[in-house]
């Protein structure tokens, strides 16, 4: 049984990072699941410039909104697939006038029935900051903090990243990194 994963912290906290080597370690054939949609300059160069740092060591799939669809045809090729990240993924969908709750729904049936590749899921913790002031940020923060809790239950190992160090939540300590992917 492959155990499937929670990486949550802060915006620049270091858990893409941990996830990437969580990533590394645990399989020989990784894909990465980018949910960004470059939507301008900025965001393209970023895009573009951790699609450059981490060519070497995973196979890139962008997919901003059918999750699930793309985790199950990544799981036929691939024994790892970090997914970066469920916050954007949740922001395109209500973009998209998407019914978030379904999706996430929809995840949780699709991580539980993928037992051939490690499933790395990581996310931003929204909700240790002040209530937010308008109605869609707050229907954000209540999405994502019921997907979290969805999710967490699922998965085998759940982490909170702060400062680069990652502290195990639920499930195994993670093993020592042997190097550091820095996350850009």
């Amino acid at each position: 049984m492959t155990r499937h994963v929670l990486v949550l912290g802060g915006a620049r906290s270091g858990k893409t990072a941990f996830a990437e080597q969580l990533a590394i370690r645990s399989g020989a054939t990784p894909a990465y699941l980018a949910t960004a949609e470059a939507l301008d300059a900025e965001m393209r160069d970023r895009v573009a410039s951790h699609k450059a740092t981490r060519a070497v060591h995973f196979a890139t799939i962008e997919e901003p909104l059918a999750l699930s669809e793309a985790l199950l045809k990544a799981a036929a090729k691939h024994d790892v697939i970090l997914v970066d990240c469920l916050t954007l993924w949740i922001t395109n969908l209500l973009v998209a006038n998407g019914d978030v709750a379904k999706a996430v729904s929809e995840l949780g049936a699709t991580l539980m029935q993928i037992d051939a590749a490690k499933v790395i899921l990581v996310s931003n913790e929204v909700g240790l900051g002040i209530v937010p002031d308008n109605a869609m940020a707050r229907t954000f923060r209540d999405l994502t903090g019921a997907a979290h809790q969805r999710l967490a239950e699922i998965c085998d190992d759940v982490y909170f990243v702060v400062a680069g160090l990652p502290m195990t939540l639920k499930g195994e300590a993670p093993a020592q990194a042997e190097s550091r992917i820095h996350e850009a």
